[in-house]
C-alpha cells in the first residue's frame, strides 16, 4: 500500500505500508542498532517518536512475548528499509507486521533509510507525517509542521505507571488495592536493600538489573512527592529513563532535589538530567540524539572506554553546573556531551547512557553495584 513520509522542510520519501492503511506524526528519529527492534518498538523513551532503523533488513526473527521494555508498543510509526515477512527463530511467536497490526502502529517499508538518516543528521531531528491517506506533499508538510514539538513536551506523565508496583522474579507484580505505601511496603524487610524507582518511562531490563544486583524494587509514578517516598523508609532512590523534554518535568526534578544527601540516588537517561537539573543545572536538545548500541564513552575515572547502548535527545549542559559541586564522570567520544556525572559531597550519581542495555553491550552493568555499594557509606 503507497505511503508518504513528508519532514516538516518539505522533503517527501515515497514508501510503502505493510501493516494496512493509517496515518502517524511525530518525530522522526533513527537508531543504528543490527538487532532489538522489539525492545526498540517498546521502549518508553521513544513516545511520541517515529524510529527508522538503519540497518536495512528488519523483522527476519519476528517478536515474542519475553523481548519487550514495556507493556505496549511505544514508537509512533515503524520505519524500515526492507520488512522480512517470513520470520526465522525457534524463538519467534508473531511476526512484526501483525505484532504492530494488533496495536495499531504503522510500519513502512521501502523507504530510503540511508537517504533520510543523512537528511537528519544534517538538519536535526524533525517533526514529520506518515500518511497512506493524504498524499500531497504540501498538505503533509503543512500538518506536519502543525505538529507539537518535543522541545516543552513533559511525556513522562504519560508513559509512567497510575499505580506503584513491586518487581520481583523478572516481571511487575501488582500490589493489594489495600497496600499501604509506607514501610510495610517491602516484603523482605532489612534482608534486601530497598530501592523505589520512580517510573518516569522504565525499561523492564532497568527493573531485571535491579533485581539481579539484590535490590527489592518498588516502582511508583513520575508524580510521587519526596515525602511519600521517605514514608516508604528505602534504602536508595532511582530515576528511570524516558521520554520527552526533560525540563517540563518539575514534579521529578522538584522530589528529586528534596531526597538529595537523604538517600543515595541513581538516575539513567532522563534520569540523569532530572538529577543535573535539581542540581541547578541546564539541559538542552540534541541536534539528532544519540540512538543506538554502539556509541563509545570514555570513563574519566578509570580512562575505561565502555560501549554503550543509548536512546536521548536532550543533553545536561556541564557549563550550568558549578563543577566544585557536580563532577562529569563519563563523556561521549563521539561528540564529547556529558554521559555521566555524580556529587562531589553527597552519594548521588546518573549516567546519560543504558548500563541495563537491551539491546545493546554490558559493558557498563558494573554502576548497578556500584548503587548498592553506595548505601553502605550513605
Amino acid at each position: 500500500m503507497e505511503a508518504r513520509l513528508t519532514l516538516e522542510d518539505g522533503r517527501t520519501f515515497p514508501c510503502r505500508s505493510f501493516t494496512g492503511p493509517g496515518e502517524a506524526s511525530g518525530e522522526v528519529v533513527f537508531n543504528t542498532s543490527m538487532t532489538g527492534y522489539q525492545e526498540v518498538l517498546t521502549d518508553p523513551s521513544y513516545s511520541g517518536q517515529m524510529v527508522t532503523m538503519t540497518y536495512p533488513l528488519v523483522g527476519n526473527y519476528g517478536v515474542n512475548p519475553d523481548d519487550v521494555e514495556s507493556a505496549r508498543i511505544q514508537v509512533a510509526a515503524f520505519l524500515v528499509k526492507e520488512y522480512q515477512p517470513f520470520p526465522s527463530n525457534f524463538r519467534s511467536t508473531q511476526s512484526l507486521a501483525d505484532y504492530l497490526k494488533g496495536q495499531g502502529i504503522l510500519g513502512v517499508e521501502g523507504l530510503d533509510t540511508r537517504a533520510l538518516t543523512r537528511h537528519i543528521r544534517n538538519g536535526g531531528a524533525m517533526r514529520a507525517i506518515i500518511s497512506t491517506q493524504d498524499l500531497d506533499p504540501e498538505s503533509l508538510k503543512r500538518r506536519a509542521n502543525q505538529i507539537p514539538s518535543m522541545e516543552g513536551m513533559d511525556l513522562a506523565k504519560d508513559v509512567s505507571t497510575r499505580r506503584a508496583y513491586r518487581w520481583a522474579d523478572g516481571r511487575p507484580e501488582a500490589l493489594n488495592d489495600d497496600a499501604r505505601l509506607d514501610a510495610s511496603v517491602w516484603r523482605h524487610r532489612g534482608a534486601r536493600p530497598s530501592v523505589v524507582a520512580i517510573d518516569f518511562g522504565l525499561k523492564y531490563n532497568i527493573g531485571r538489573c535491579l533485581e539481579r544486583a539484590g535490590f527489592e524494587v518498588l516502582v511508583v509514578p513520575a508524580t510521587t512527592d519526596a515525602a511519600s517516598i521517605m514514608a516508604m523508609a528505602p534504602d536508595g532512590l532511582f530515576l528511570s529513563n524516558g521520554p520527552g523534554d526533560p525540563e517540563p518535568v518539575t514534579y521529578g526534578i522538584e522530589t528529586t532535589r528534596e531526597l538529595l544527601g537523604r538517600l543515595p540516588i541513581f538516575g539513567i537517561c532522563l534520569g540523569n538530567q532530572i538529577l543535573g537539573l535539581a542540581l541547578g543545572g541546564r539541559t538542552y536538545k540534541l541536534k539528532f540524539g544519540h540512538r543506538g548500541a554502539n556509541q563509545p564513552v570514555k570513563n574519566l575515572d578509570t580512562g575505561r572506554v565502555e560501549i554503550t547502548s543509548q536512546n536521548h535527545g536532550f543533553a545536561v549542559d556541564m557549563e550550568s553546573l558549578g563543577n566544585d559541586i557536580v563532577a562529569v564522570t563519563h563523556i561521549n567520544l563521539n561528540d564529547n556531551t556529558v554521559e555521566g556525572i555524580r556529587h562531589r559531597r553527597l552519594p548521588a550519581f546518573a549516567v546519560q547512557y543504558h548500563p541495563e542495555a537491551s539491546p545493546g553491550p554490558h559493558d557498563a552493568a558494573y554502576l548497578f553495584d556500584q548503587f548498592r555499594a553506595m548505601m553502605k557509606i550513605a
